[in-house]
């Protein structure tokens, strides 16, 4: 089994108590997805926070617009350092995403590693190397995008 691994990074101009609120909010995550995804929480009411255990489960449409459902647990979660999500359910035979945040003088340095295992054998390497790696490229170049422009004018923001 071929196991990858994307990892990406991000300096953040505000205060590690602004991008933690952000981040550890569930709510938050259709807001840094690409709409082309058709992301959609499906648990119900979130808590304002993650937790260790937490459940949380989705709708997401990567290829051709059909609908996939998509299960992942909160497994680790250190306030204002780190916390992890792993699939339970979905399209991935492995997905393991630590989401890191690290106080610098100058803001947050966010780090995303990922590491992601397909399913299929031989058609899960072709279907990588053809369209997955490069679409979770331009997710997680969303996510940039999306990220910067949230705390680019580095005022407080309510989430």
């Amino acid at each position: 089994m071929k196991v990858y691994k994307l990892q990406k990074q991000q300096l953040i101009k505000v205060s590690i108590e602004q991008v933690w609120d952000f981040f550890s909010s569930p709510a938050n995550l259709e807001k840094i997805t690409p709409a082309s995804m058709k992301f959609r929480i499906t648990s119900g009411d979130l808590p304002k926070q993650t937790y260790p255990g937490q459940i949380i489960t989705y709708k997401v449409s990567p290829v051709l617009g059909i609908p996939l459902f998509w299960m992942t647990e909160i497994t680790h979660v250190q306030k204002h350092e780190l916390f992890v999500d792993e699939q339970r359910v979905g399209p991935y035979k492995i997905w393991h995403h630590e989401h890191h945040f690290l106080q610098q003088a100058n803001g947050v340095l966010m780090t995303d590693i990922v590491h992601y295992a397909l399913p299929f054998s031989f058609l899960g390497r072709l279907a990588h190397s053809l369209f997955i790696k490069k679409q979770l490229q331009d997710i997680f170049d969303y996510r940039y995008q999306v990220v910067h422009e949230v705390f680019s004018n580095n005022l407080p923001q309510t989430f």
